[in-house]
């Protein structure tokens, strides 16, 4: 009795039969992606960049220093003999006041820098896990293909042996049960193909999660090889992107360190006074007597204002100026793309549904059905071998085109999570 395509590998979860013991059980996409954001080194490589944008907060936010000096002066040739009779110890200290809150800009300007590293980190991880979907997809078409053949096989070994009987009983001539056998190099072929396939994905898979241990033959996935309709309509998944999209919200942060950075450099065009408070000890030598009327210690004070004659900071004012100009118009397209990407990627999973639909309802049936019948009327004498070999063509053609189609609808899905930002379809 031929396996039909719905018991065999349609609507069903393709799972992994272990063949050892020692065998992990098979994850699932929820496990791999947990694992993969866990254990990938491009990830974590992101996530320590984020990190270090934090760090240059701190860096930013810091206060000018204080600067202290200590001057011994008037050390020389003096008529007692002492080198320092008429020495003076002087010490100062000095501090930069920074004004128009030019110390909170630069925090608020690095604020920004770790915004859009975030988003940019959150995107590299979006861009990762399409692959990875991908990878896993192509694993679980991989088995979808060695069930169908190995599927296909077994019922065609069951036509054989039949065969075999009719020769013995002279119901068939030696020359059509060559042709059959003949045939069955392109259900063995099929059975060969997707096992490399197999084997093939999960490598790629394992490299992904940067596991290097795990046996091939000891790891496996489980999930879901069939479609759904679209349960989220498209205005609700343009929605999501514009709400979620990183490499947007990249933009967008960008558009704000841009203005940040417009007012830090007003600000860097702005006076700062430095204050100065300075002390002198001449007591500690005879110097103090030659102040009229003598000084044995004083204390002074200076406001250093730079003179901003020529230098307002010109060129960093136009620059921001342009620079903020240039992020709206980044925006903009950023926005654009979101648009445009979940618009292409819905319609592409909106079509992969309308191909798929008639597969279910018709056709998987359809191609079922004729296969049986031209199948039973051949054992009997009421077909001819060219007809059955075509049936057989046909009903092959059919899975293979359906599990091709349901492999693409689950890519188109992919595409629209990827689209949107965040998984919107299983």
């Amino acid at each position: 009795m031929r396996l039909s395509w719905r018991s065999s590998v349609g609507c069903v979860s393709i799972v992994s039969v272990a063949t050892a013991a020692s065998a992990q059980p098979p994850l699932s996409w929820t496990d791999v992606r947990d694992r993969f954001r866990a254990t990938n080194p491009t990830v974590q490589a992101g996530r320590i960049g984020v990190d270090e944008s934090k760090a240059a907060e701190i860096t930013a936010y810091l206060r000018p220093n204080p600067l202290w000096t200590l001057t011994l002066d008037q050390v020389g040739n003096t008529q007692d003999g002492n080198a320092f009779s008429a020495a003076n110890l002087l010490t100062t200290v000095s501090y930069l006041r920074e004004r128009d809150g030019k110390r909170e800009l630069r925090r608020d300007s690095a604020r920004g820098a770790t915004a859009i590293a975030t988003s940019g980190e959150l995107d590299l991880e979006r861009s990762l896990l399409f692959t990875l979907r991908a990878a896993f997809i192509q694993l679980l078409q991989a088995r979808a293909f060695l069930t169908l053949a190995r599927a296909n096989i077994s019922s065609y070994d069951q036509v054989l042996t039949l065969g075999r009987d009719r020769l013995r009983s002279g119901d068939i001539a030696q020359i059509d049960l060559d042709r059959l056998e003949l045939q069955r190099v392109t259900y063995e072929s099929d059975v060969q193909t997707a096992e490399v396939n197999l084997r093939t994905a999960k490598i790629q898979l394992l490299r992904l999660l940067n596991d290097q241990t795990t046996p091939v033959d000891q790891f496996d996935v489980s999930g879901p090889f069939d479609f759904t309709a679209p349960q989220r309509s498209l205005e609700e998944c343009r929605r999501i992107a514009l709400d979620t999209r990183p490499d947007l919200k990249a933009a967008i942060a960008g558009l704000e360190k841009a203005r940040i950075d417009r007012r830090l450099a007003y600000a860097n065009g702005s006076t700062d006074p430095t204050l100065i408070v300075d002390a002198a000890f001449p007591s500690i030598s005879q110097a103090y007597q030659s102040y009229q009327p003598p000084l044995k210690q004083y204390v002074g004070f200076t406001l250093g204002l730079p003179l901003r004659i020529f230098d307002h900071n010109q060129g960093e004012k136009a620059r921001t100026e342009l620079d903020v100009g240039r992020n709206v118009k980044l925006t903009d397209a950023a926005r654009m793309q979101v648009l445009g990407d979940v618009d292409t990627a819905y319609a592409t999973v909106a079509s992969a549904v309308a191909l798929l639909q008639p597969y279910k309802d018709r056709y998987l049936d359809q191609a079922t059905r004729v296969s049986d019948t031209v199948r039973f009327s051949y054992q009997r004498g009421g077909a001819s071998l060219v007809d059955f070999l075509q049936s057989q063509q046909e009903y092959r053609a059919v899975q293979v085109g359906y599990v091709n189609l349901v492999a693409a609808y689950l890519n188109a899905v992919n595409q629209l999570n990827l689209a949107v930002g965040e998984e919107v379809l299983p």
